[in-house]
């Protein structure tokens, strides 16, 4: 029987460094209302880098740390709501730049939950025994999403990517997962809604904009997704107290704090880098996951066991207990 197990990471983000101090000069803003919010204090925006640019860095990173080539690659999902263009994906873009020429590539949209859901679907391609090493990367240009004029919104996001070399191996390292979605709450947090635009419609286009019930957002993590992750680790082989790391989606600190104390694990088990890079929706696990790595938090030597944990948009959220 085939398994997958994460064998390296890598993550890439924009030079440009935009602080709380920047912002309140274009807007009605403060660090002080900013970072007693959410904690962020600044966040990464793209000056030219696209999508695909970000999510290129990171692919050359993966390919040059564990030393393959691309062509070795079967396959590479890159996780993103911000793509280049609907066609081709962005992670034909990618394929393409790296020179991948064997692997087949697609972009899966699941907003927040995304590398989540990208890695759960490698996983189970790997599994099948058919396909040997791939790449999970998660990579967004949020800035490009937002009314700048909106300060419940502007503030709260960033652009970056990050991503993993998933690979065969004879032992179990996926140990648990739970993917959820409710499109009954979809109005929650919209972004990129198009209308009909042909000479036989008649539609007034609607606001193109990333939307947001902040509250709302609020208190489905703390009571859905909260809970999510406690089923998810009781039906697991561990405890949570066998937890190292919780690595959750970096929105806002304070859903952090709220989440430990609701699923009853140390708060110093949730590593935060929200407080640099803002929400960069499906590249925040993994770009964190990475600086864990490169911080010695987290090994890569099969020895600890990780959860992981995305949600938003959709509305989704998804969990993985992984040995890394």
């Amino acid at each position: 029987m085939a398994f997958a197990k994460i064998s390296q990471v890598a993550h890439y983000v924009p030079e440009q460094i935009v602080t709380n101090e920047d912002l309140a000069q274009v807007m009605d803003t403060s660090d002080e209302w900013i970072s007693s919010r959410t904690g962020i204090k600044e966040r990464r925006i793209s000056k030219t880098e696209s999508t695909g640019d970000l999510a290129t860095a990171v692919a050359k990173q993966l390919l040059e740390k564990s030393g393959i080539s691309a062509e070795e690659l079967d396959f590479i999902i890159l996780a993103t709501m911000t793509p280049d263009s609907m066609m081709p994906s962005t992670a034909a873009r990618v394929q393409a730049r790296i020179g991948a020429r064997k692997a087949f590539a697609f972009d899966l949209t699941a907003a927040c939950s995304g590398f989540t859901f990208a890695l759960s679907t490698a996983e189970k391609f790997i599994s099948s025994g058919r396909f040997g090493k791939g790449l999970v990367i998660g990579s967004e240009t949020m800035s490009k999403t937002l009314d700048w004029t909106d300060r419940s919104t502007a503030v709260l996001f960033g652009d970056g990517a990050g991503g993993v070399l998933l690979e065969a191996s004879d032992k179990q390292h996926f140990l648990a997962e739970s993917l959820n979605s409710d499109g009954s709450r979809s109005e929650c947090l919209t972004y990129g809604q198009t209308g009909l635009t042909s000479p036989f419609s008649v539609q007034e286009n609607p606001d193109a904009f990333l939307k947001m019930d902040g509250r709302a957002v609020f208190d489905f993590a703390i009571r859905d997704v909260a809970k999510s992750i406690k089923n998810t680790i009781e039906e697991s082989p561990l405890s949570a107290e066998e937890l190292d790391y919780l690595l959750l989606h970096q929105a806002n600190i304070r859903i952090l704090d709220k989440m430990a104390r609701k699923i009853g694990v140390d708060r110093d088990k949730l590593p935060a880098n929200m407080t640099k890079y803002g929400n960069t929706s499906a590249a925040s696990i993994p770009i964190l996951l990475s600086e864990c790595v490169e911080e010695g938090l987290i090994r890569l030597d099969g020895s600890q066991k990780i959860l992981l944990s995305g949600f938003g948009g959709g509305l989704t959220w998804g969990t993985l207990i992984v040995t890394i």
